[in-house]
């Protein structure tokens, strides 16, 4: 059975709008500000390089699909968008769906097969190490806490254990076999595991690649969660960030890899949470794309 849309007033998808963009600039508002000037910052620059999606694309409030928004020209010309016929509300196009479907198909398979692993809890960042294992080509302009023997040695002390194919495909020549097993993106699906610090943080990059399909709401929670993950990765990392006021976990150490476990098991205990909720939300969406009526709204 098909269902009319439920549109919102003005005034209130406006107060949310306003209410997420609050809580962007609240968690990153001093980092974009030095953005602006050309300032870079090697922990947070990676939320919107790496992932590629930009802060003022963050900032945009979506409601998620089967939401109008009445009286809202400024998303006429916003990706994913259509107007509905006889009205001046927009809404997430199902066409825009459709279009998106095999993307929500392999973030649902992925993370429903993550969820049913157990947690490993055992790499203790060790990736971040392996990119700089046995070379002098660094990843960021920072100095090793250790110099470049000691990061080696490390490296060479302990089993790599990553399960997370775009981590490992950083790896350096040298590490490549040092990893408890190849990895590929073939294989991605049967590896991913609910600890893994990337693939936590990676909730955020799925959640972006579905918007403006899924809410706000969610993204900024994912995006939250990965500002959290971001800086233990770091913190864990072999580079010295004292400039950066990040007081580094020693994982070369045996109770800097106990702190290292237990701030790894909050992540992952977060992100099993919002897994769920990006999982249903896909799961929604397949279901519910040639369910929407998009011509009689009630406005």
């Amino acid at each position: 059975m098909r269902q009319d849309i439920p549109v919102l007033a003005p005034a209130d998808w406006r107060a949310r709008a306003a209410a997420h963009r609050d809580r962007v600039d609240a968690l990153v508002g001093p980092y974009l500000a030095q953005r602006a000037i050309g300032t870079k910052h090697p922990v947070i620059d990676f939320l919107f390089t790496y992932y590629g999606h930009k802060p003022a694309q963050l900032k945009r409030w979506h409601p998620g699909f089967g939401t109008a928004l009445s009286d809202s020209p400024e998303y006429a010309e916003s990706r994913g968008y259509h107007q509905l016929p006889d009205t001046p509300a927009h809404t997430a196009d199902p066409a825009f769906l459709e279009k998106r479907r095999d993307t929500i198909e392999f973030v649902t398979r992925l993370l429903t097969a993550t969820a049913t692993r157990p947690a490993q809890l055992s790499c203790f960042g060790l990736h971040e190490w392996a990119m700089v294992y046995r070379t002098d080509d660094l990843r960021h302009q920072l100095p090793l806490r250790l110099g470049s023997a000691g990061t080696d040695a490390v490296v060479d002390s302990m089993q790599l254990r990553c399960t997370h194919y775009d981590a490992f495909r950083f790896f350096t020549p040298q590490a490549i076999p040092l990893n408890i097993e190849p990895l590929t993106r073939d294989t991605q699906e049967h590896r991913e595991q609910p600890g893994c610090l990337h693939a936590n943080m990676d909730l955020y990059k799925w959640g972006f690649k579905l918007t403006p399909l899924i809410s706000s709401d969610l993204l900024f929670a994912c995006f939250e969660l990965a500002c959290a993950a971001r800086e233990l990765d770091m913190k864990a990392s072999p580079y010295d960030l004292s400039t950066y006021s990040y007081t580094p976990i020693r994982i070369e150490t045996p109770s800097g890899r106990a702190e290292y476990v237990r701030a790894q098991a909050e992540i992952a205990t977060r992100a099993e949470v919002l897994r769920t909720h990006l999982t249903e939300a896909c799961r929604t969406l397949l279901s519910s794309g040639n369910q929407v009526d998009i011509h009689t709204p009630h406005l």
